[in-house]
């Protein structure tokens, strides 16, 4: 399939979903005809929620973005963008260092798929502190997280991180 530069995707883990995660998404989709939210499906990751879960929670936070489709794919980015004709893939960004280790992957990338462009979106300031391992770890603590997640995400946190402690 031909790569088209109205067809981008996000792909990342979104363990848990955050607002940061939210705010690049929805940045994105503003942006292109059709953005694929890709719930990356990586067995060497440790995650709190299964992708089939991470799918889901994004898919009804999402589900009023007519242009926005969320999946999982258990490859290689590169791959599904081959096979969908995503022209662009988004990065977020949130400082200096996610910016070396993405630049790194981005050349990967484009070594494996010559055509796919990957641009580099930083993050709102607002959300410049939001990352999903911190935010995992004030839940295991008891913090409050709602002005990091959406209420979904709490909810579903709360009850996760419950039965990981019984």
């Amino acid at each position: 399939m031909n790569p088209s530069s109205k067809v981008a995707m996000l792909p990342g883990s979104f363990d848990p979903p955050t607002n940061g995660h939210l705010d690049i998404i929805e940045r994105s989709a503003a942006l292109y005809e059709k953005l694929y939210v890709v719930v990356a499906d990586n067995v060497q990751k440790n995650c709190l929620f299964t992708a089939e879960e991470r799918m889901d929670m994004l898919k009804q936070i999402l589900k009023d973005h007519d242009n926005i489709e969320v999946v999982i794919y258990r490859g290689l980015v590169v791959e599904f963008a081959r096979e969908n004709g995503v022209g662009v893939m988004i990065r977020g960004v949130r400082a200096l260092v996610d910016f070396g280790y993405e630049f790194e992957l981005a050349m990967t990338n484009k070594q494996l798929n010559g055509s796919l462009e990957v641009l580099f979106m930083p993050t709102s300031p607002k959300y410049f502190q939001l990352r999903s391992s911190a935010i995992k770890e004030m839940a295991a603590y008891g913090a409050d997280i709602s002005p990091m997640v959406p209420p979904l995400v709490v909810q579903m946190m709360g009850n996760r991180i419950k039965l990981l402690t019984q």
